[in-house]
């Protein structure tokens, strides 16, 4: 006879095969109500054997192994005169049948369904074997005539026994239907507003409001851990009283017992009740002496999100099983509405960042000049090439007549919109002074007097080189705020600048010097900044000054112009770094 889900075929009895789906349970314990009622098995004992066939189907589904789910669920039911047999095939990993059923625990959450089984059929059995296991159940059959025969009397304490037991069962299965009812309106209702922006810890006080209201509890403290997962903090309570001070976790094991510590380091419930009373050294047991319920903490992944205690006077009944199950919802439904949060809290800075990064990219690059202006029989070209999407360094050039002008290279300490905005300052501080544009050491001692209070709230300073130059009489005038040397090349030497001064923004009146240099008819003059010494190789060699002179001191040689020299520069750096990321912004101006 074949067999296949939703199919059957009769000869003593009844065989069906369903997919390991609790979808397919229904439609099978009617077939089987049909066919003990065609065999003229009684209402009472057609009722009690589909009751104990969807129990034992749904456990054999809901615990199949995951690599036996694809094998059907078989069940066989076997009609006899004086018994209705049932077997049904599970592939779980099985278990052992106790030798005496009892009514379980309230508050135990296993044991339920083979009290079930056995009070329905009166005659279980259960066979573990290699490829599957076999529950067998047997019910005797009502005779069809049995209200012609005289009963036996009836024992009166036994049918109250059985009457409360049956009443308790009822009483307990409705509880927590109504509990899950409960639970998943709340959390549907608090699911809808997930396309709203609430304050999380509103959101997160109302839901768990409703959790007092469902298990019927008194307070809750809900605790978040930090990124490091050290300490625990209050996020919000039922209570203003239980805005508690912050746990240590590792300080608070060592010193005193706190039942939210211990659930996060044994990562399980902790209960607090008649034989584990809150200590009164517990920060919990200090406010709530007496109570009664759990901590439970809970997790995205492995990481600890919080921890959630919940209480109630002692006064009142413990917590049931199904209200457990009720805590443990809300708690694993909160962690994700924290965890989503804060990824979007994350995300709205990133953009927010990245805006900052893009503002201050721009005036950056405001601040660099399209076009140099250039002098009779000297050129000028100017590089700047940042390490990150923001640098600090810029450079000038600062047209006086036409034959001065005022070059101008600067690197700020920082980056993002600080180090770009003190740019900004600087540079144009330096074009509002004119009258000090020939003399560039005051020009440096002014501006520094002007910058430092606003520097020096901030721990920031700024490196600058100014370098006054007359085409007309073919001389210069440098001075340095604690930045890297000019170099000055003619053809067979190179010769460094470096005045003294100390950075902007280090002391209110720093005194700056002059140096003034003569300018050779084949000269090359370069400023730069530390980028370009510092640059390294795959292997860790830095550029260096020496290989920089060495660079420039065979130019003098050529007849290149500035533009081309700059080209050359930059390939040089390029090459030697071997398309490494920079670690330093590198940006020079070269005079040729």
């Amino acid at each position: 006879m074949s067999e296949s889900p939703g199919q059957s075929s009769r000869c003593s009895g009844l065989r069906l095969s369903l997919a390991c789906d609790l979808a397919e349970v229904r439609p099978a314990t009617l077939a089987v109500r049909g066919f003990l009622t065609e065999h003229k098995v009684s209402e009472q004992d057609v009722a009690a054997c589909e009751l104990a066939m969807a129990e034992a189907c749904n456990n054999a589904i809901s615990y199949a192994a995951e690599s036996r789910r694809r094998d059907p669920i078989k069940v066989e039911v076997m009609c006899h005169p004086a018994v209705v047999e049932l077997r049904i095939f599970d592939h779980t990993s099985g278990f052992c049948w106790p030798d005496e059923l009892a009514l379980p625990d309230p508050e135990n959450e296993s044991g339920r369904g083979l009290f079930l089984i056995q009070a329905l059929t009166g005659n279980a059995e259960y066979f573990r074997g290699e490829s599957g296991n076999i529950l067998v159940m047997r019910r005797p059959r009502t005779p069809q005539q049995a209200h012609f025969q005289a009963a036996p009397a009836p024992n009166p304490e036994e049918l109250s026994r059985r009457l409360f037991e049956n009443e308790q069962v009822i009483t307990d299965l409705a509880e927590e239907l109504s509990s899950c009812y409960e639970s998943l309106s709340a959390i549907f209702r608090y699911g809808a507003e997930q396309g709203k922006p609430p304050e999380l810890e509103d959101f997160s006080r109302r839901l768990l409001g409703d959790l007092l209201r469902i298990t019927a509890a008194d307070w809750f403290v809900l605790r978040l851990a930090d990124p490091q997962e050290s300490r625990l903090t209050v996020f919000t309570a039922s209570e203003p009283g239980l805005l508690l001070d912050a746990l240590e976790i590792g300080v608070a094991f060592r010193t005193f017992r706190s039942v939210e510590v211990e659930a996060t380091l044994t990562r399980r419930d902790v209960w607090f009740d008649q034989p584990e009373a809150l200590l009164s050294t517990d920060p919990l047991g200090a406010l709530k002496p007496g109570s009664i319920g759990l901590v439970h903490p809970f997790y995205v992944g492995d990481s600890l999100v919080g921890t959630l205690a919940v209480g109630k006077s002692r006064l009142r009944t413990p917590f049931t099983a199904a209200k457990i199950n009720v805590v443990h919802a809300f708690a694993d439904f909160l962690a994700i509405q924290i965890v989503n949060a804060r990824l979007q809290e994350e995300r709205v800075n990133t953009l927010l960042v990245a805006r900052d990064l893009e503002i201050a990219q721009n005036i950056q690059r405001s601040l660099l000049l399209g076009t140099l202006p250039q002098l009779p029989q000297l050129e000028l070209a100017g590089y700047c090439e940042s390490a990150r999407q923001v640098g600090g360094d810029f450079y000038d050039v600062i047209k006086l007549s036409d034959s001065t002008l005022l070059l101008v290279i600067a690197d700020v300490m920082g980056k993002g919109i600080p180090a770009a905005m003190f740019a900004v300052i600087l540079r144009s501080l330096l074009r509002a002074l004119p009258e000090l544009t020939s003399r560039p050491s005051e020009l440096l001692a002014r501006t520094n007097q002007l910058l430092f209070d606003e520097l020096s709230k901030v721990d920031m300073f700024i490196t600058a080189q100014l370098v006054f130059v007359d085409a007309r009489s073919r001389r210069l005038v440098a001075a340095s705020a604690g930045h890297c040397p000019m170099l000055i090349a003619t053809p067979g030497q190179v010769r460094t600048l470096s005045p003294e001064g100390m950075p902007l923004g280090i002391l209110p009146d720093t005194p700056f010097t002059d140096e003034t240099a003569a300018l050779d008819p084949r000269c090359r003059v370069l400023l730069y900044t530390d980028g370009l010494t510092e640059a390294r190789s795959p292997s860790g060699e830095l550029f260096g000054a020496e290989r920089l002179a060495a660079w420039l001191k065979q130019t003098a040689a050529t007849s290149c112009t500035a533009a081309e020299l700059k080209d050359q520069l930059a390939e040089e750096l390029a090459k030697f770094q071997a398309n490494m990321a920079l670690n330093d912004d590198q940006t020079f101006l070269i005079m040729a």
